[in-house]
């Protein structure tokens, strides 16, 4: 077993149905054959996730893959170095429309049902009405500025011709999604597992889309840490890689993911049902009380997708995500991105020595159940 500088880790997550790496590697043990004591904390926000983690207290934390590229820019928080060594998941996100607006989609369409995945241009009528009466913009919320719900959502929008000027868009987290909802405070939101499933099952939504319906395959979290960190703990750092990186490939098995569902559920975790934590990860989107499930197999991906393993940071990735944060108009003109950014907050090198650590140990990724 390799030296840790520091063995105690403070690992910061959000109650996800893709924080199910972290639970996973704590409660199977993966932290523990790494020599590592790792304390989860659950935090209710992404900023103040994110705050935490620039602040020191939080040694490490599971992030939305545009955080670390936000922060190193000092997009919405003074700038400090982030970097991500492992990608934790891809996908995982969908768009929830309230009972609400289905109705009134379905009225102003003259329809009596949609089809999924729901093209976006069927907003288009019950956002112009609305216009021209002078009423209240539809208001959509995604968890946090700088994430892939945000993006995933304006693409949705836009590609359906509906001007965003004409919707509002609101930043809400992610626990509080199901409850703004149902209040009507929102008309819908963008937002991972378990709270799409978790309104569906309380009847006050329709899951019109998943992000693997806008994009598919594309990172969702990342494990994010700050630099300076690194440097003072690189062996603890690896060992954290590699404690996350088993824990992924060990949810490859559909077995495995129902197991993870349940660990996912305790109340020191995601607090939520079973029959909202498990169907995403089993390949399944609830999509309406009224309405059958659909098939998503990548819904939720966390080693492999059809394109190999998809854990390593590649820096081609973190390019595609500076390109949706300029077309979001979140990086001011007069901001000049260096031209070594993404290769100073993506890193490949770290994961590739956590690779080779794990080759010299001898240790085995868990693919199968049991």
């Amino acid at each position: 077993m390799i030296k840790l500088e520091q063995p105690d880790i403070t690992l910061g997550f959000i109650p996800l149905t893709d924080s199910a790496p972290l639970i996973v590697a704590k409660e199977l043990g993966f932290f523990e054959r790494w020599g590592l004591n790792v304390t989860l904390q659950k935090q209710n926000s992404w900023s103040t996730l994110r705050d935490k983690l620039h602040a020191g207290v939080l040694d490490a934390a599971q992030m939305l893959a545009p955080m670390p590229i936000a922060s190193a820019l000092g997009l919405g928080a003074p700038s400090a170095n982030v970097i991500t060594p492992l990608v934790l998941s891809l996908n995982g996100n969908a768009i929830t429309l309230s009972e609400g607006l289905l109705q009134e989609v379905l009225k102003e369409n003259e329809i009596t049902n949609v089809t999924l995945p729901m093209a976006g241009y069927l907003l288009q009528k019950v956002v112009e009405k609305r216009k021209h009466r002078g009423l209240a913009k539809l208001k959509f919320a995604t968890v946090f500025p700088y994430s892939c719900h945000y993006y995933q959502l304006r693409d949705w929008l836009k590609a359906a011709k509906v001007n965003l000027d004409d919707v509002d868009l609101l930043v809400i987290p992610p626990i509080n999604m199901v409850e703004c909802l149902e209040n009507g405070d929102i008309d819908g939101f963008c937002v991972g597992g378990p709270w799409n499933a978790k309104a569906v099952r309380a009847g006050i939504g329709m899951t019109a889309l998943t992000s693997f319906d806008i994009w598919q395959d594309s990172p969702e979290k990342v494990l994010g840490l700050l630099d300076s960190w690194h440097q003072k703990n690189p062996n603890s750092v690896l060992a954290l890689c590699a404690a996350l990186k088993q824990a992924c490939s060990w949810l490859e098995s559909v077995p495995n993911r129902f197991e993870a569902a349940r660990l996912l559920s305790q109340s020191e975790y995601l607090d939520a049902e079973l029959d909202v934590i498990a169907p995403s990860l089993l390949g399944s989107c609830l999509t309406h009380k009224s309405m059958p499930p659909r098939s998503i197999p990548s819904y939720n991906q966390f080693s492999v997708s059809n394109n190999g393993c998809i854990n390593q940071p590649e820096l081609v990735r973190g390019e595609w995500l500076i390109k949706h944060m300029v077309s979001a108009g979140q990086i001011p003109p007069n901001v000049t991105i260096p031209l070594d950014l993404i290769g100073k907050v993506f890193r490949p090198d770290i994961y590739q020595k956590m690779r080779l650590l794990i080759e010299d140990k001898g240790v085995q990724f868990y693919r199968r159940s049991g």
